[in-house]
């Protein structure tokens, strides 16, 4: 099967970038515009049920996400790469890790969920899993992890930008294994170089989350806070946010 996928930059330093539970490759915003191409190439991928791959059939488990990247980085002719996730993405880039340890070279999280269980209880576990079927319940994560900072007009765009880019069936699904899913102890030790990057304003995948979690399972991590940022620094710092990636993906 060819993996359809977005290119970005020509540079000898190899990226796959996976995106969140509501995004796309092409969801990354202005980020994207402060990107040096001559020192990176950045393949942004699909999950199956999204994008550009909303129509190919799959089971939308963060397993079949990993299996996707490793198919990429064979059909790019890349033997080793770096990984960039978001939220989501992040513990489907640890997934690939742990499948295939040997051929990744750094990994970026961005305000990443942990490769451990990440339960929802009460209200949380009904606004999430409500949100599939109630353009409601996305607007108000969004909100909530921005912490109630952005304004209308953009919080309103990427609901529809949500709801316009994957499947239902698909969205519903790749909850369930973000949430549920635990392979921590495949990745704890690793003395792979990681780097963690939080919004000082996110509320779900805050700083003390990232370090009982991610600080923990790999030794070697880096934390960085992004002052003025909430869980999408790719729009709400971009400048920043792109020389602080890059800074830590070219050492």
């Amino acid at each position: 099967m060819t993996v359809d996928h977005r290119l970005v930059g020509t540079g000898p330093n190899r990226v796959v970038v996976l995106h969140d539970w509501f995004g796309t490759a092409a969801g990354w915003g202005p980020f994207l515009e402060y990107l040096d191409g001559s020192a990176f190439t950045y393949a942004f991928l699909d999950y199956r049920g999204y994008g550009e791959r909303a129509d190919v059939a799959g089971d939308y488990t963060l397993a079949e996400i990993a299996g996707d990247v490793l198919a990429l980085a064979d059909q790019l002719g890349w033997e080793r790469f770096s990984l960039v996730g978001h939220s989501m993405g992040g513990k489907a880039a640890q997934r690939v890790l742990a499948e295939a340890p040997h051929r990744v070279r750094k990994l970026a999280g961005v305000a990443p969920v942990p490769a451990s269980a990440y339960p929802l209880e009460g209200d949380a576990y009904d606004l999430f899993h409500g949100a599939a079927e109630r353009p409601a319940n996305r607007r108000a994560i969004l909100d909530l992890v921005t912490g109630n900072r952005a304004g209308g007009v953009w919080l309103d765009r990427m609901t529809a930008q949500s709801l316009a880019v994957s499947r239902k069936e698909a969205f519903a699904a790749y909850l369930d294994d973000w949430t549920t899913l635990d392979f921590a102890a495949k990745v704890a030790g690793s003395r792979l170089p990681v780097k963690v990057f939080v919004g000082e304003h996110d509320v779900a995948l805050s700083e003390p989350v990232m370090r009982a979690t991610w600080l923990a399972h790999y030794p070697d991590a880096e934390l960085e806070t992004l002052a003025g940022s909430g869980h999408y620094p790719m729009y709400e710092v971009p400048v920043a946010f792109a020389a602080a990636l890059e800074g830590f993906l070219a050492g």
